[in-house]
């Protein structure tokens, strides 16, 4: 996945920007962005401040990190059950 050309603290910045009556098209004209992409980070982060955004990224890659460990594992039961049953057939 693309890494944002912005910071968490930009993100929420622009975000923080909107909800206090900025147009989006204006917004996004001046920082450089589509209205997609606003609408995204509205989505994902909206409400949330600095610190919660980043607790939030640690989880995601915590997940992710725990997600290949678990593939591996099931990966590994696999090969075992299949040996066993070539061993015992």
């Amino acid at each position: 996945m693309k890494k944002s050309g912005y910071s968490d603290s930009q993100i929420i910045n622009i975000l923080k920007q909107a909800e206090a009556g900025a147009k989006v098209p204006d917004l996004c004209r001046e920082h450089g962005m589509s209205d997609a992409t606003f609408y995204k980070w509205r989505a994902k982060f909206g409400g949330m401040d600095v610190s919660m955004m980043n607790r939030m990224k640690e989880l995601e890659a915590e997940n992710a990190r725990l997600k290949k460990m678990y593939a591996d594992v099931q990966l590994q039961n696999d090969v075992i059950k299949e040996a066993m049953a070539k061993t015992l057939a």
